[in-house]
């Protein structure tokens, strides 16, 4: 399992075990964090699952592809560290990731 954690808007974490392969926006939704509405269920069709990847693991997560990027024109104060949850694969290299759960969602 690779440790995850995922921090609300009002700072409570959540210190989650994800499986690998699974994507971030499952195990927010798996452990009912708030804030993650994921109402396209991970298809990269809205940005109701925005989150920001803490600025240390940045690199390691990688960029938004053209898709998400063009999903993240939807998002509400969009930052360099925005990604879409659902299009975050949990890996054993990312254990120990942090995100972010901004105010609120598209």
């Amino acid at each position: 399992m690779t440790q995850l954690t995922i921090v609300a808007f009002d700072g409570t974490r959540f210190e989650l075990d994800a499986a690998e392969g699974s994507t971030v926006m499952e195990n927010a939704v798996r452990n009912s964090v708030p804030g993650i509405e994921a109402e396209c269920g991970g298809a990269c069709a809205c940005a109701t699952c925005h989150v920001y990847v803490d600025d240390a693991w940045v690199a390691a997560v990688g960029a938004p592809s053209p898709m998400e990027e063009d999903m993240l024109d939807f998002a509400v104060d969009v930052r360099p560290t925005s990604r879409l949850s659902c299009q975050i694969k949990v890996t054993a290299g990312l254990s120990g990731l942090v995100v972010h759960v901004p105010e609120r969602q598209a």
